[in-house]
């Protein structure tokens, strides 16, 4: 009877674990020859490191087979429940393993949720080689990890597996009669390996986790005492595989990726793309008030007055949203996405604003002209508000030419440029004999002025 069979509470993914390089599935970024990591464990260099990648790429597999090639004590803790009671309990393991002559690798799962005080405590230690401090983490290092531990330690980027990687991952379970499936023969239909392979989405224990349950309902499925192989069909492989989500982490990098990927589609008016990643997010559970938030943000910041019913259009989609629910409502979501990601493109307002606040930044608290402040009272009025105003209303086409509202003190300045796209491109003409008009203003009353000096 198989190892598999003597332990039958032990994950198949634990048994499958491999125990050589040789084994290890993915990642020829890292583990092809010549490569670094590679070299490393080839060599017996230990050094500190943070592997940062999906769950299920092989990362505590990684730095188990580096401990084991240099002959290194392993200790791992997981930073969901040590603390630093326990890190001072690894070093002084450390120190009496250093003693005997042998190195300590301290592996330390989700790194990334230990707070700056507790990554802090590793650095004399990693510092002084007490021990060689392995981190693992599924979030950005760059925002998870405090800069002194990450001048200590190399990162290595691990990836999703392939379908390839998950197909023959699959198939070693099955036919490893010491740690897989157990001793007894099991068949599998190839379109249902390769369901299995495929519903994983690149987590190599999420498909040891999904074949296990397959098998037991192959088993199932077989009458008492019949001497039949078991065989997982293409429907088994459906009900395990079923009701997966695609990696998505609330608030994670993979969160921002996707909805800066989504951002990026609609600016670059591609309506497939944008779809995608709109149904990609919400596959992973985003809460689509926030889509409905973002794709407000996009009518504003990218289509502006090229489109202003985008604006519109998005304010609606989030409305019948709010009153529909999900799934309903993710469609006119789904519509909002298309629209924005069709519509004319300008950033002309979103540009102009961000220069009028540098402006705001730079000048200071510029005083009101006396001609643009209110007078309610007798006192304003003596001291000069609103003197010389001229009502806009009352002027040839409701313009009054020549005005400048701007403050005193602040340059002439032109922050909003219209785009020659879609309605812009009428709004741009307009303001342009708009703009001609104060220029032929500001000529005439240079002129007059002229006149005024030559009479004097």
């Amino acid at each position: 009877m198989g190892t598999a069979a003597l332990k039958p509470w032990q994950p198949l993914a634990d048994r499958m674990r491999p125990t050589t390089i040789g084994e290890f599935l993915g990642q020829p970024q890292l583990l092809a020859p010549g490569k670094p990591l590679f070299e490393a464990i080839a060599r017996r260099q230990l050094h500190s490191m943070i592997l940062w990648g999906p769950p299920g790429t092989g990362k505590t597999t990684l730095a188990r087979l580096l401990a084991a090639a240099c002959d290194a004590e392993f200790i791992p803790l997981s930073a969901v429940q040590a603390g630093i009671k326990d890190i001072r309990e690894a070093v002084a393991r450390a120190r009496q393993v250093a003693a005997a002559g042998h190195p300590t690798v301290l592996f330390l799962d989700e790194v990334h949720r230990f707070n700056k005080a507790q990554q802090d405590s590793f650095l004399p230690h990693v510092e002084d080689g007490t021990l060689t401090f392995i981190g693992a983490t599924t979030e950005n290092p760059s925002f998870e990890i405090v800069g002194a531990l990450l001048s200590r330690a190399r990162v290595y980027v691990l990836k999703a597996l392939d379908t390839d990687a998950l197909r023959e991952l699959l198939q070693r379970a099955l036919h490893d009669r010491e740690r897989g499936l157990g001793d007894s023969p099991l068949d599998i239909e190839p379109a249902a390996l390769e369901l299995l392979a495929q519903a994983a989405d690149g987590d190599a224990r999420r498909a040891l986790g999904q074949l296990d349950l397959a098998a037991g309902l192959a088993a199932a499925a077989l009458p008492h005492g019949a001497s039949a192989v078991p065989c997982i069909t293409l429907a088994m492989a459906g009900e395990v595989a079923s009701g997966g989500r695609r990696r998505f982490d609330k608030g994670g990098e993979q969160f921002y990726d996707q909805i800066s990927a989504l951002h990026k589609a609609v600016r670059g008016s591609d309506p497939d793309a944008a779809l995608y990643w709109y149904a990609r997010m919400i596959d992973g559970g985003c809460d689509p008030h926030y889509l409905a938030r973002r794709v407000l943000r996009m009518a504003s910041e990218d289509i502006g007055l090229a489109d202003p019913r985008a604006l519109t259009l998005a304010l609606e989609a989030w409305q019948a949203y709010e009153r529909l629910g999900s799934p309903e409502g993710d469609l006119a979501l789904a519509q909002a996405v298309v629209y924005m990601a069709v519509a004319a493109k300008s950033n002309a307002v979103y540009a102009a604003y961000a220069a009028a606040q540098a402006d705001v930044e730079r000048y200071g608290s510029l005083e009101v002209p006396l001609a643009l402040r209110n007078a309610p009272t007798r006192l304003m009025k003596e001291l000069g508000y609103g003197s010389g105003y001229r009502y806009a209303h009352d002027e040839p086409e409701a313009f009054a030419a020549g005005e400048r509202y701007l403050p005193e003190g602040l340059p002439e300045r032109r922050y909003y440029e219209p785009v020659p796209r879609g309605l812009e491109i009428r709004i741009g003409e307009a303001l342009a004999r708009l703009r001609e008009r104060n220029r032929a203003a500001a000529r005439q009353r240079d002129e007059q002025l002229k006149g005024d000096d030559k009479t004097k």
